[in-house]
């Protein structure tokens, strides 16, 4: 079982996302019982929050399926737990380590660097771009999955 925890600052935008984008995939895949995937925030600020209205709205036109949910903070509990902790940008990284400190284990790493890209994933909470966003997303998810299944 590998398991997968998205991170993003608020966990209601780009991190839900990739959550449910990445179901989708691997569901597709037929890989469903591989995988334990979630997401989280580095911050505090929408804690219990469910996912923002207009990402809603892209998963629902891009028929990703999804679930009700609550934002959470990433924890120090979740390092020792996840394999993977895929962050949007990094400003992630940076909030990260106040959270677990060191990665020791080498298990933090950025969205877009899965499919050799050293940028981050862009952000439609400033730029309302959505669209972009879950390209981003839907490129970071696509490599992850590939490179985890080859």
């Amino acid at each position: 079982m590998t398991r997968i925890l998205f991170i993003c600052h608020g966990n209601i935008c780009r991190s839900p996302m990739a959550e449910f984008m990445m179901k989708q995939l691997v569901s597709q895949a037929g890989r469903a019982d591989d995988f334990e995937i979630a997401s989280a925030a580095v911050s505090t600020e929408e804690i219990g929050n469910d996912i923002y209205p207009p990402a809603k709205r892209m998963l629902t036109a891009k028929r990703v399926p999804f679930a009700s949910r609550a934002a959470r903070q990433m924890t120090r509990a979740d390092y020792a737990y996840y394999d993977h902790i895929v962050c949007m940008d990094q400003s992630n990284l940076r909030w990260i380590r106040y959270i677990i400190g060191e990665d020791t284990d080498h298990k933090v790493s950025l969205m877009l660097s899965w499919a050799g890209k050293s940028r981050d994933v862009a952000d439609p909470w400033y730029t309302g771009d959505f669209e972009k966003a879950y390209d981003d997303i839907w490129e970071g998810c696509q490599a992850l999955l590939r490179q985890l299944t080859s």
